[in-house]
């Protein structure tokens, strides 16, 4: 049983590892991305118990550790089936930087830097 366990684990995260790889291919061949500031993206999907820890301590480390030279933060939501969005947002209203939006939203924006 444990076997069968950390095999279905490890294939999750392989997929996992193959979809963020993927995505920063596509970031790369197909938008217009510009090197005028840094944009962190975070993308999410079924997070709800680890994603507030997660923001808040991100968000402590930059601003405490003084990166000022992030111009905005985006979680891009994976379509989740928990409170994931929900609490990402909860917490983007205490911050101006993050902005929480889906997957789609956030190609739209990444083609569109060009024109910030």
């Amino acid at each position: 049983m444990e076997f069968l366990m950390n095999t279905i684990f490890w294939t999750l995260a392989l997929y996992g590892l193959f979809e963020v790889i993927k995505n920063i291919i596509y970031l790369y061949t197909y938008t217009d991305l510009k090197s005028d500031g840094i944009y962190l993206i975070i993308a999410v999907k079924n997070q709800e118990d680890k994603i507030e820890y997660f923001l808040r301590s991100s968000l402590f480390k930059i601003f405490y550790g003084k990166e000022e030279y992030f111009k905005n933060i985006i979680v891009a939501d994976l379509k989740s089936k928990d409170r994931t969005k929900e609490i990402a947002k909860k917490i983007s209203e205490e911050y101006d930087c993050l902005n929480v939006i889906s997957w789609k939203e956030c190609k739209d924006i990444i083609d569109n830097v060009n024109e910030q």
